[in-house]
């Protein structure tokens, strides 16, 4: 009977250290801080696609405060050394990886591949993993709005645009940035250089100067920096600013708009779920609905009638009553791509690989 209570006291004892230590291990990992990591293209100082990436970055690190600590690597190049770079993060502890530039995708998912239990997210791109999601917003929306305000402000009808690479996602922004154009002035042309980067001041200079040359008096981008815009300010001409509100980093009201992100939309929600452990990989394209994308105030040189119209387009687009590639659209060679009453696709908005009628250049 004694051997009997003395086993009992031994089990219920065993239990209750077992019971304490797992409340215990529970305990640490909900308290337990989360470790973030986040790779950039260019520095966070470019004013541009970095910098309001980081104010995504920020905007998630005063909403989480001390339950997640960033690790931030910037000015990381679009090789294999970027494969490095996330094993790097991931020995330091980070459990989710952040990659904001669209030749990251292969090698994130190549590392996603071999660390099954870290979550990766890759911005702009296309490829996904079971633990690798992929994100990007309807910037196209903001790119035909500005296109609206750069036509109405031209005063010859010729506009330029600074395109970083020739990727589905730039030759998107310049296609709807040039109905956008058309829209109000159908005898408009958007004449567009490559520079071939996506940070480098000097060539982004270099490139909207010589549009400038050419006679274009707006001059718009997808660059990462406020070189061509500032360029076009120097010559006395208008800018169409792109990631950052450039009229108020440039203190010019000639930048009459600028398309602007919002990451912080879509990272503070990624990070919830990890904490809620109940993350899922995903494709995301969020949009107007999402506040993903929007408009920097418009500047007051812009007539108050085209101001209208714009706030009108968008709201079509809010309510999706209206988007930009609806109905019949022509390619730059004059060949119907399009058909009247058709909608085009996601799939082949991500891969557009054509320019639209009124684009001056090649995507090849």
């Amino acid at each position: 009977m004694k051997k009997g209570i003395v086993l009992l006291l031994i089990v219920l004892l065993v239990s209750m250290v077992a019971f304490g230590q797992g409340s215990k291990d529970k305990a640490s990992t909900a308290d337990a801080v989360l470790k973030v990591g986040v790779i950039y293209i260019s520095p966070p100082g470019d004013m541009g696609y970095s910098y309001m990436h980081d104010q995504g970055t920020i905007a998630m690190e005063e909403h989480f405060g001390n339950k997640v600590q960033v690790i931030r690597m910037e000015d990381i190049p679009e090789t294999d050394a970027s494969e490095r770079v996330m094993e790097n993060l991931i020995d330091e502890g980070c459990k989710i990886i952040f990659a904001n530039s669209y030749n990251y995708q292969q090698y994130m998912q190549n590392v996603a591949k071999r660390y099954p239990n870290i979550y990766f997210e890759h911005c702009s791109g296309y490829l996904d993993n079971p633990n690798m999601s992929n994100y990007f917003g309807r910037m196209y929306q903001m790119r035909y709005l500005s296109g609206m305000i750069a036509a109405r402000m031209s005063s010859n009808g010729k506009i330029g645009y600074v395109g970083a690479y020739n990727t589905p996602e730039v030759v998107r922004g310049i296609n709807a940035f040039t109905l956008g154009v058309r829209s109000v002035n159908p005898k408009a042309t958007v004449t567009v250089v490559w520079t071939n980067t996506w940070f480098d001041p000097s060539l982004e200079r270099q490139g909207a100067i010589s549009l400038l040359d050419q006679g274009c008096d707006v001059i718009a981008q997808h660059q990462d920096t406020t070189q061509p815009a500032q360029a076009a300010i120097e010559r006395g001409k208008y800018a169409v600013g792109y990631n950052a509100d450039f009229g108020k980093i440039l203190g010019d009201e000639r930048v009459l708009v600028s398309p602007m992100w919002n990451w912080g939309n879509y990272m503070i929600p990624t990070i919830q779920s990890v904490i809620d452990g109940n993350w899922k990989s995903q494709s995301y394209w969020g949009g107007l609905e999402d506040e993903m994308i929007h408009l920097s105030p418009i500047s007051p040189l812009v007539p108050a009638d085209m101001v209208k119209a714009v706030e009108a387009k968008q709201k079509e687009m809010h309510d999706k009553v209206w988007d930009v590639f609806w109905g019949e659209i022509r390619d730059n060679t004059g060949a119907v791509r399009q058909k009247a009453g058709e909608k085009m696709s996601d799939e082949a908005m991500l891969t557009i690989d054509w320019f639209v009628e009124g684009v001056i250049g090649s995507v090849y």
